[in-house]
């Protein structure tokens, strides 16, 4: 196994022996993630699940800091503190002791291929086959309705019947999509899960659609996850966006049009559902042909045989 690297470093207890974690979440902040999805859940799984760092990310080699200029803490009269960003690698072990691997920290700015080849090694030496993330997009729907999602995999009879919402479109780049094709160019299996947050809420931390996240992981991948937690803090964050909207009368009408947005929007894929349902228990046209011949082909439903001239007369009439 690779002990030495430019861009991480491995913890001593794991260069020696590594212990097997057959998935990879990936958790990388900076890149879009409306209602704080990806961070919420990455925290939470850190402050509710046994784990351990394994390994560490140069951030030096990645991070560009006057992009991003760390917070820093100067008291009264002198510099306290320094808020270093980082990027981590815990070895983890959900509800019932399943290991994972979570890689949690910031997006790198620079050497993105560099940056995928080395969790690709880190893969290999840990055992990885299977890669999974989430995070949020904001989207013009209501917080009052189910949350939605948009499923990827790399192979899609992962997604089960799954009906996308978009085709063919480019998207900004980021490291995270980047490591889910590339891996899975390696051979290895990608999935994930983008979260449809309400646009208004896009910056806020929306507590319904960390908790779809979660369920949505743990469908994809098998993890046990504890989410008590979580569904708590999304009851209450819907309490408070109620009161809000009790006293705001303008944002109480940009929901209910979104409502009815959406209602119309889901009639209409009910609509097309049953079309398509209909359509399918229409016979096809070689069905239709193959009928025909048989019903023409039986001579009790086509009759008796036309007769030629002379046939049929009685020899006394000759």
């Amino acid at each position: 196994m690779t002990t030495h690297s430019p861009l991480f470093r491995l913890e001593a207890d794991a260069a020696r022996q590594p212990q097997p974690a057959p998935l990879l979440f990936v958790a990388l902040e900076g890149f879009l993630d409306a209602g704080q999805v990806r961070s919420t859940l990455a925290e939470h799984l850190l402050d509710t699940l046994e784990h351990e760092v394994v390994a560490s990310f140069a951030v030096d080699e990645l991070v560009d800091y006057r992009s991003r200029r760390p917070l820093m803490t100067f008291d009264s009269d002198h510099y306290a503190d320094y808020d270093d960003p980082s990027l981590v690698l815990y070895r983890m072990t959900d509800a019932v002791g399943e290991p994972f691997l979570l890689l949690h920290g910031v997006e790198p700015d620079f050497r993105w291929e560099g940056f995928v080849e080395a969790v690709r090694q880190l893969g290999l030496a840990f055992g990885v086959r299977r890669v999974v993330s989430a995070h949020g997009i904001p989207m013009a729907v209501p917080h009052t309705r189910p949350v939605g999602m948009t499923r990827f995999a790399s192979d899609r009879e992962l997604l089960g019947e799954h009906t996308p919402i978009f085709g063919s479109v480019k998207v900004p780049g980021s490291a995270d999509a980047l490591l889910h094709l590339r891996l899975a160019e390696a051979g290895l299996t990608t999935m994930g899960v983008a979260v449809h947050v309400p646009h208004y809420l896009a910056e806020a931390q929306f507590g319904d659609a960390v908790v779809a996240a979660a369920d949505a992981v743990m469908d994809l991948t098998g993890l046990v996850l504890p989410t008590a937690e979580l569904v708590s803090a999304a009851a209450l964050t819907r309490s408070r966006i109620e009161a809000e909207l009790e006293q705001n009368e303008e944002a109480r009408e940009v929901v209910e049009g979104l409502e009815q947005r959406y209602d119309h929007f889901v009639e209409g894929q009910r609509r097309r559902s049953l079309l398509a349902a209909e359509a399918a228990k229409l016979p096809s046209a070689d069905e239709i042909g193959e009928a025909l011949e048989a019903f023409l082909a039986d001579p009790g439903v086509a009759g008796p045989a036309p007769q030629e001239p002379g046939e049929g007369t009685d020899s006394r009439d000759s």
